[in-house]
């Protein structure tokens, strides 16, 4: 049986997917492709984590900004695979391209993180930084290593998602302290999510799982 939390998530996940779907329906019919909307939402990100060192001139300003900019970013390479779905445009190096720069857009905005704490002395945060950024990592790949031997990998609450809400609100709270706990619940749930999908793709081979190699 499905715990609460995966019924959540599934919720939640065909909710997003289906506003995404129409939110997309007339762009698909423009000349706009998939990768273009990815060059966008990476090189928004990548602005934004540009934005958030510069936080030591306006705390408020800056952090916001960089969370608008981010969220903004990360919004378009969210959008970018259902307009591929959309507009029948779907390709296999689009697939790649859309998932290798997630993972640079999420790597410099954790880098500009792990900087602003680096230059306050916070050293336990930077740990925490470091530990988010690995398990970050590892999430998509554990879910690609799955897939990649016919088994599913897509458990946890810790996938993309998630984390662009943690990150942004850790952001918009970062003047009041908020960040170093938005990095915290990163990096445990990055890890936890890690640990479940190692534990899901074990469970399914243990139940008769083949895995195609």
């Amino acid at each position: 049986m499905d715990s609460a939390p995966s019924r959540v998530k599934e919720s939640y996940t065909t909710g997003a997917r289906s506003l995404a779907r129409r939110s997309v329906g007339g762009l698909a019919r423009t000349r706009v492709t998939p990768n273009a909307l990815t060059a966008a939402g990476v090189s928004l990100c990548l602005a934004a984590a540009v934005l958030v060192p510069f936080e030591d001139r306006g705390r408020i300003l800056f952090y916001w900004l960089g969370a608008f900019v981010f969220v903004v970013g990360s919004v378009l390479d969210i959008l970018d695979g259902a307009l591929a779905r959309a507009g029948g445009k779907t390709t296999p190096f689009g697939a790649f391209l859309d998932s290798t720069t997630d993972r640079v857009g999420e790597g410099a905005m954790l880098a500009a993180i792990a900087l602003v704490f680096a230059r306050a002395g916070n050293d336990t945060a930077v740990v925490f930084t470091v530990a988010a950024v690995a398990g970050s990592f590892l999430v998509p790949y554990a879910r690609a290593k799955a897939e990649a031997l016919g088994l599913r990998g897509d458990v946890g609450l810790g996938s993309r998602a998630e984390r662009v809400v943690v990150i942004t609100a850790g952001l918009v709270l970062a003047p009041w302290g908020g960040l170093e706990w938005a990095i915290l619940l990163l990096a445990v749930t990055a890890w936890l999510t890690v640990l479940q999908r190692i534990l899901h793709v074990r469970r399914q081979l243990n139940h008769g799982g083949t895995p195609h190699v």
